[in-house]
């Protein structure tokens, strides 16, 4: 892979701007504004109580419609930001290049599955529906949200926007893969019991088409067009940002809807969030650590390690609730986890953000990779 400047692998420097006041109002408050939502849908199950059958006469097999509206605003705005066009730039010009993408792929599609199941397991081995859908959240690579953790903490660009486009594409294949391997063979294997909650494939592939194939061609034509007709300035400088929004609308409906629907069981269980939450905020922690340490021992120079880690550590939080309500329905304690998992994940990850910047002043870094700039 080539980098046109190198000013995107620029060694760390003192006296960085807070991190929180680089990211965008919605992306700062992301934690408030779900828990917001989730009090908006509880309330709404109390005050509405014919909601839950109103929402069954909209209902095709176990997706709601308006539901399955959301979800689709929510994960279009998402792929519409993916650079497709730097797919084929993924390929490795050096040792250090074959290192970071060698172990980025072995962290995110190996290590990280395995491990979200080992907790999943550890911590909810008595509530099967809620380790399901954590489960299900660490099958989902992110191709969103680390653009921001990436650039925050002076990670290499150019290398974590190829991974994002890999993440992307290979996921229309591999989760359907992933989750029957997760959630119906290994666990057969290992004699646990599952009580049921075993999909088949077809099941998690069909959900996935509908949820990632759908809004990811969508995407793809949306930035072609876009590209092609007004170029990347007015694409990427005018045009997404105004659709960028529509992903936390979409993300916000979706969980009114769904703690509206389950407000009678969140309210009977209230410590169910906090249990859903000590699987997520381990895996997010050590996926960090690991992808950190990783590049340490590679002895990549800071931008790469910031990179590694972060995109091995953040997950498709998008995806995953699709999944878990296209699956299992909006009723579901499967889809109750996926809700959780970015309400967790965003206040820890701008937590690693100021580890990160930390780190990169108080340790030694090898000089960053500077390549000609007359790479395309």
């Amino acid at each position: 892979m080539r980098s046109s400047a190198a000013s995107r692998t620029v060694a760390p420097q003192p006296g960085h701007i807070a991190v929180a006041a680089q990211l965008s109002t919605l992306d700062r408050f992301l934690p408030l504004w779900i828990a917001l939502a989730m009090a908006a849908g509880l309330a709404l199950g109390s005050l509405v109580p014919g909601l839950n059958d109103a929402l069954d006469r909209l209902r095709v097999g176990t997706v709601s419609l308006p539901i399955a509206a959301g979800l689709l605003l929510m994960m279009y705005p998402v792929l519409a930001k993916v650079r497709y066009e730097d797919l084929g730039r993924m390929r490795a010009d050096g040792i250090s290049d074959r290192a970071f993408f060698g172990v980025s792929l072995l962290l995110s599609w190996v290590v990280g599955p395995a491990l979200m199941f080992a907790l999943a397991w550890l911590f909810l081995a008595d509530q099967p529906m809620y380790r399901t859908g954590v489960i299900i959240v660490g099958l989902a690579r992110c191709i969103a949200m680390v653009l921001v953790w990436n650039d925050i903490a002076r990670g290499d660009r150019e290398r974590a926007a190829v991974l994002v486009v890999f993440n992307a594409v290979f996921q229309v294949a591999a989760y359907a893969l992933l989750g029957y391997f997760y959630l119906t063979l290994l666990p057969g294997w290992l004699g646990f019991d599952t009580q049921g909650f075993q999909p088949g494939i077809w099941e998690i592939a069909r959900t996935v088409l509908i949820f990632l194939g759908i809004p990811l061609v969508a995407g793809y034509l949306t930035r072609r067009v876009g590209l092609g007709r007004r170029g990347r300035e007015w694409y990427e400088g005018q045009f997404l940002p105004r659709i960028g929004p529509l992903t936390l609308y979409g993300l916000l409906f979706t969980i009114v809807l769904l703690f509206a629907i389950q407000g009678k069981r969140i309210t009977a269980e209230p410590l169910d969030v906090a249990r859903i939450a000590l699987p997520l905020l381990a895996y997010f922690v050590l996926m960090w650590v690991a992808g950190f340490a990783a590049g340490k021992a590679l002895r990549l120079p800071y931008a790469q390690t910031a990179s590694l880690a972060f995109t091995v550590a953040s997950n498709d939080f998008e995806l995953a609730i699709a999944v878990a309500v296209g699956v299992f329905g909006a009723e579901s304690g499967q889809a109750l986890a996926g809700v959780v998992g970015p309400l967790v994940e965003v206040p820890v990850l701008v937590g690693l953000v100021y580890v990160a910047l930390w780190l990169s002043t108080r340790v030694r870094w090898p000089e960053p990779l500077v390549v000609p700039s007359d790479a395309t």
